[in-house]
């Protein structure tokens, strides 16, 4: 999965692509339920890069977590991590842009919150290439992701975060989020990733942030554009791009203002697109 370089500004790709640029998210989206990209999707995706297009990766998982999935699947271009806050090149395992939480206003956005909600349970994402992911008592880390259990609240703060994760016993997600929004819009952006992923973020931070940098970095607008997901965190990014596409498993949030609705990320989505835009 070796990005292209994009066709020539304002052209289509010269395999008859009407896009130069496709932006996948991972989990849900490009990724099967294992973990794993079809061979159909990686087929699609070749062609597509054959074509003139660049793929490229926007996730909200921060770079720590995301940078073995794109070794796996032998990713050398860049990569959109950490919902926007971070622009990372694959190919030669750097960093090249990190947005870091004002942590004062964190904390500030996280008792106004709690004031609505009780206590939460929390979990954050340092900063950088090897930076942990501190997980407090009660939070439910997804999947087998790694984490750092904390006990002492002050650890939280102790060094640059990108996002805080926050959950809660009762709220479902579009509850706590929601009421996360209403209480500390003012200081944190709010998203939810994924089932048990409320964050806070940077204020203004989306993906749509970091896809804006890098397209810049590959001479490609959003006018190019092409985009894929499945959760709300998603729709700054189709709101950014020309054509936004979600997932038959998509959140209904992000279903209505896409553009289309897909098949499933079990069911070759992407690949069914690209399919058909290449014929």
């Amino acid at each position: 999965m070796t990005a292209a370089a994009p066709a020539a500004a304002g052209d289509a790709t010269s395999g008859g692509l009407p896009f130069r640029l496709v932006a996948t998210d991972l989990d849900g989206t490009l990724l099967r339920s294992d973990g794993s990209v079809s061979p159909r999707t990686r087929d699609a995706l070749a062609a597509a890069t054959e074509a003139g297009a660049a793929h490229l990766v926007v996730t909200g998982r921060a770079v720590p977590w995301t940078r073995h999935i794109l070794d796996d699947l032998g990713y050398r271009g860049l990569a959109v991590c950490g919902q926007g806050a971070q622009v990372y090149d694959a190919g030669e395992h750097r960093l090249l842009t990190s947005v870091t939480l004002d942590r004062r206003l964190a904390g500030v956005a996280l008792a106004k919150i709690e004031a609505e909600t009780g206590p939460l349970y929390l979990a954050a994402s340092r900063d950088g290439l090897d930076g942990d992911v501190l997980v407090g008592p009660g939070y439910a880390l997804t999947g087998s992701l790694p984490g750092t259990p904390f006990t002492d609240a002050s650890d939280l703060w102790s060094a640059p975060l990108n996002k805080i994760y926050i959950q809660h016993p009762t709220l479902t997600d579009d509850e706590l989020a929601d009421v996360a929004r209403r209480a500390a819009g003012g200081f944190v952006s709010v998203t939810m990733a994924g089932a048990g992923i409320v964050e806070l973020l940077p204020l203004g931070l989306s993906k749509a942030t970091g896809l804006s940098l890098a397209a810049r970095r590959l001479g490609v607008k959003a006018a190019d554009t092409i985009a894929f997901g499945d959760m709300p965190n998603d729709i700054p990014m189709f709101a950014w791009s020309a054509r936004g596409v979600a997932m038959a498993n998509a959140h209904e949030s992000l279903k209505a203002v896409a553009d289309e609705v897909t098949a499933s990320n079990e069911d070759d989505g992407i690949a069914a697109v690209l399919e058909r835009l290449l014929a």
